[in-house]
């Protein structure tokens, strides 16, 4: 893209710290491979596109590919797609002047105008408009994006780097993202392997993510067992590493390797994620009571379920008095069809 002088943008990235290497690639031949191609073109202004399944690190790899490049003081600005609506999206990523359109009381620089010599990463690109994506070409043609209201274009010179766990040439054929834009985009792939794929690298994984939590909510929880980790390493993980992530930070808050359940047939259940701030105080009791409180509405779930929605057999399945499991039913609002289901069996007669 064509360089320009500063658009004097008030800005300052906030750009978490990148695990380490051995954490980030561990020792699979597959992340091997993304090593050799990241340190090879993360030092040129080529835009990357990096391929992946949900929670297999396309973030942490965007924020690496912007730490190793010449760029690595300027900013580290990030659009999530699927997280802004559609008739946001525009004056997200451009930006827009003063009386552009009811409300814009202001000049407000977009992400595109923010990430001026540093890194634009764009996250599932496959989300984004037809009409945007033409206008997102046009930075990567041309260097030059126009807010919406202005009347003449402004350049800008950024490394995008883009992310979709979509298959985009499909999309490309159902007509949902433009040809010329993905041979834009793709000049170099990157593609992340599912953690299925390098189940080598889940115990490092897993100490990682247990020292990480232990520190951050200063906890002092023992290592996870041996024969746990064994289940861990078994497990194929749809959610990718995301989901190891969350049950670590699970078992770390609550201290309990129940609070991981494994089912023979159908894996692990990841149950509910835990709401827990990256910033500002964390009340650990209170947070521990919630999840405490949560994962026993799981378990009463399944055995009501293992007994037919029969609440008399339940409670003697969980060794507790039938008035204590209608109080539990009646305080966590569950019903046969789950939590605040439609037809509650708190004041119903047993299913036999």
């Amino acid at each position: 893209m064509a360089a320009s002088a500063s658009l004097g943008i008030p800005f300052k990235s906030a750009i978490e710290p990148v695990p380490p290497d051995s954490i980030i690639f561990g020792k699979s031949a597959a992340m091997d491979l993304v090593r050799q191609r990241i340190e090879k073109v993360a030092g040129t202004n080529l835009p990357i596109l990096i391929s992946g399944e949900s929670g297999t690190g396309k973030d942490i790899l965007a924020r690496l590919i912007h730490k190793l490049s010449p760029w690595s003081q300027g900013p580290f600005v990030k659009i999530n797609c699927p997280a802004i609506p559609g008739t946001l999206m525009e004056s997200e990523l451009f930006g827009y002047e003063k009386g552009a359109f009811t409300g814009a009381n202001g000049v407000k620089p977009g992400r595109v105008e923010m990430a001026h010599r540093g890194t634009l990463f764009v996250d599932e690109i496959s989300e984004l408009e037809l009409g945007l994506q033409s206008k997102l070409l046009q930075v990567l043609q041309e260097g030059q994006f126009c807010r919406i209201g202005a009347q003449e274009d402004k350049k800008v010179e950024a490394r995008i780097v883009c992310a979709s766990n979509r298959n985009l040439q499909a999309e490309i054929d159902g007509g949902r993202f433009r040809q010329d834009l993905f041979y834009r985009i793709n000049v170099v792939n990157v593609t992340v392997p599912p953690l299925r794929e390098r189940k080598a690298d889940i115990p490092t994984l897993v100490r990682y993510f247990w020292d990480t939590y232990n520190a951050r909510y200063n906890r002092r929880t023992k290592p996870i067992s041996e024969a746990l980790m064994s289940k861990l390493v078994k497990h194929d993980w749809p959610g990718n590493v995301r989901e190891l992530e969350n049950v670590v930070k699970r078992y770390v808050v609550l201290e309990s390797e129940e609070s991981i359940i494994f089912e023979p047939t159908q894996g692990w259940r990841s149950g509910f994620t835990l709401d827990i701030p990256i910033d500002g105080p964390i009340s650990l009791k209170e947070l521990t009571r919630h999840a405490t409180r949560e994962f026993e509405s799981q378990i009463i779930v399944r055995v009501l379920q293992q007994n037919r929605w029969n609440r008399r057999r339940t409670a003697k399945a969980l060794n507790i008095s039938y008035r204590a499991l209608l109080y539990k039913l009646k305080q966590s609002s569950i019903s046969r069809h789950g939590r605040n289901g439609a037809s509650a069996i708190v004041e119903g007669e047993d299913v036999s």
